[in-house]
């Protein structure tokens, strides 16, 4: 690739270097610096490129302001045996950004210009700081100021980094009058957001079997609670032939990860309305508040151009490991599902992820999830048939404790089940249960 508006190719790290970042902080679709690969894109590769992507890091930190942490990844790579890096850019939401030893000048504000960095005229400067985002949760002062952080400090320990008694300025946790800000409150071990999982029996919301609510504290727990839910549900569909084994997921659990993560960090908390799940008989609906970040339009977004909204919860959640890096997200979920997947509002974003068809194989009937063949069964008769699959042993009370339903409910689905010749009880209550399905 040559250079244009999104790549910039440098040899090495030089002076200039937070020049072009703030550029493309300041353009609308951000863009990838290049280091160790010279104007013409021949790769020279970098002596000590661990210790550059540390300086790089500390100098993005420290030279340019508004804080653009959360808006950069730098990513080492090796190509033809030789050390690059190479460095993802955000357009930002806090636009104009500048060099802070030389203010919102001319000489610190710039913009990208074809495949040229340019200075910022003041028109531009006062245009941009009058539209700035004076609303995000980083400036939102949190209700409560009491607020603990043991969850937040065990997440990254497990990730290897040890939070500092700074770590509340490190990590923009408050205000610029130094309270604790919104971002905070959505950390701390304790608060009132929880994110909705709801359960369906049919295509629509008449019929709800189960709700669970994961929240009142660290949304990094909660995010990983629903993920954990969402794992147990996307149960798998098993057909075997006479020449292979076929295992399906209801979902692509790469492109479902991706998906929830996405809803959470890009949700938009300044409404108070956290992310909702909801699972069909058909489909996952996964919606959350505020629709496409201003600046943004439908093509780039599905092209993988990064604005965080939440730009704090992007760095933290990719800081334990939760977010690859920037950009990443949309990509991935449409390697597996197709752009009619998002629907777009003013003021909400919903993906909805259809469940897995299994087509029918001839030399092979239906085992696990859905139930193949013509037997007309309930959603909840399907649960059942799955859980047995599973374990063939499992009793009716066991059935009513997963299920969360009561033990004359599971009795009567069962009556049913062994009704229709579908299931069968061998040896008493110390025996197992049989599954016949039909050719």
């Amino acid at each position: 690739m040559t250079e244009s508006n999104r790549i910039e190719y440098k040899q090495q790290l030089t002076d200039g270097l937070e020049r072009e970042i703030v550029a493309f902080l300041n353009s609308r679709e951000g863009g990838i610096i290049w280091l160790g690969i010279d104007k013409t894109g021949m790769i020279v590769g970098l002596e000590e490129a661990d210790a550059i992507q540390l300086k790089i890091k500390d100098r993005l930190k420290h030279n340019i302001q508004p804080s653009c942490l959360g808006l950069f990844d730098v990513l080492s790579e090796q190509r033809d045996g030789k050390d690059i890096l190479k460095i993802i850019v955000a357009s930002g939401p806090e636009k104009p950004y500048y060099l802070r030893k030389h203010g919102m000048t001319e000489k610190g504000c710039f913009i990208r210009i074809g495949s040229a960095t340019e200075p910022m005229p003041i028109p531009m400067i006062e245009d941009f700081f009058s539209k700035r985002t004076r609303d995000s949760i980083s400036k939102i002062k949190s209700h409560r100021q009491d607020l603990s952080f043991v969850q937040l400090k065990i997440y990254y320990n497990e990730s290897g980094y040890h939070l500092t008694d700074k770590f509340a300025t490190n990590l923009e946790l408050l205000t610029e009058t130094g309270e604790y800000n919104y971002v905070a409150y959505l950390l701390a071990d304790n608060n009132s957001t929880s994110i909705k999982v709801a359960k369906y029996a049919g295509t629509d919301r008449v019929d709800l079997i189960e709700s669970n609510e994961y929240g009142n504290c660290s949304l990094i727990k909660a995010t990983k609670q629903v993920l954990d839910k969402l794992d147990i549900e996307n149960r798998t569909t098993t057909k075997i032939t006479s020449k292979e084994r076929i295992d399906t997921p209801l979902w692509n659990p790469i492109a479902l990860r991706e998906a929830a993560i996405n809803s959470v960090v890009h949700n938009d908390f300044s409404f108070e309305v956290p992310p909702k799940f909801e699972i069909f008989s058909d489909r996952l609906e996964i919606t959350s508040a505020g629709g496409l970040v201003s600046g943004l339009s439908q093509e780039e977004f599905f092209e993988g151009y990064s604005i965080p909204r939440n730009k704090e919860l992007m760095r933290i959640f990719k800081d334990i490991d939760m977010v690859e890096y920037l950009g990443s997200g949309v990509p991935r979920i449409l390697q597996s599902y197709d752009k009619k997947c998002f629907r777009f509002t003013d003021n909400f974003l919903r993906m909805t992820l259809p469940n897995a068809v299994v087509e029918n194989v001839e030399d092979g009937g239906s085992i696990g999830g859905s139930i193949g063949g013509s037997i007309n069964l309930t959603p909840r008769q399907e649960q059942i048939l799955y859980m047995i699959n599973q374990d063939n042993k499992i009793s009716y009370r066991a059935l009513a404790s997963e299920l969360q339903i009561n033990d004359s409910a599971v009795k009567k689905h069962l009556e049913s089940l062994k009704k229709s010749g579908i299931l069968k009880r061998i040896g008493g209550t110390r025996g197992y249960w049989q599954v016949s399905l039909p050719e």
